[in-house]
């Protein structure tokens, strides 16, 4: 078995706006398979807090041990998740987030990202994306995550259209550690 770690994202295109229904996916989705790590990620719906109060206790209910929400630190902090997964325009954040005792992961595109996030004291960070993702920059390719991985003392995760367990393999080949995605969970 492998010891690759997984961090579920979620999207309300395939987890809904619907607290019924959210729940009913991601507890279904947390019961496919182990998750070390789950984040609450939605940029569009109209009930955000009320979404992210039922994702948190479903993953409490279900023992995830490290449970991150995207962006949103105030309500990160006031609904008690373990982190703030920032995106790559939240650099200036990541002390914030520190100082508040929560863990942060920082999305990353590029060396230069990487290279701040480590300056800023970020305790992982996502690259991507490794594989083709709709909407998302070219792959930058298992090669390239190897790099990264061989060249930073950062927990790195692997991020970007993992979808199949063909790809999954492929990370494992390049010493990756953890990887995340919204699509392979569903």
């Amino acid at each position: 078995m492998s010891d690759l770690k997984k961090y579920l994202i979620t999207d309300p295109q395939y987890y809904s706006h619907d607290p019924i229904e959210f729940e009913r996916v991601l507890t279904q989705a947390l019961t496919k398979q182990h998750i070390d790590y789950a984040c609450f990620r939605d940029k569009s719906s109209s009930n955000i807090e009320e979404l992210a109060q039922v994702f948190i206790a479903t993953c409490q209910k279900h023992s995830i041990k490290n449970i991150f929400i995207n962006q949103y630190i105030s309500l990160g902090k006031a609904l008690g998740f373990d982190g703030i997964h920032l995106t790559s325009l939240q650099f200036d954040q990541i002390q914030e987030v520190k100082d508040l005792g929560l863990q942060t992961v920082i999305s990353c595109h590029t060396y230069k990202e990487i290279e701040k996030a480590i300056e800023l004291k970020a305790d992982m960070l996502t690259y991507s994306p490794i594989f083709h993702s709709p909407n998302k920059a070219e792959p930058v390719g298992v090669g390239e995550l190897k790099q990264v991985i061989q060249k930073y003392d950062i927990p790195i995760i692997a991020l970007g259209g993992i979808i199949e367990e063909d790809q999954v393999k492929l990370l494992e080949k390049v010493d990756a550690k953890i990887f995340a995605s919204i699509r392979y969970f569903i």
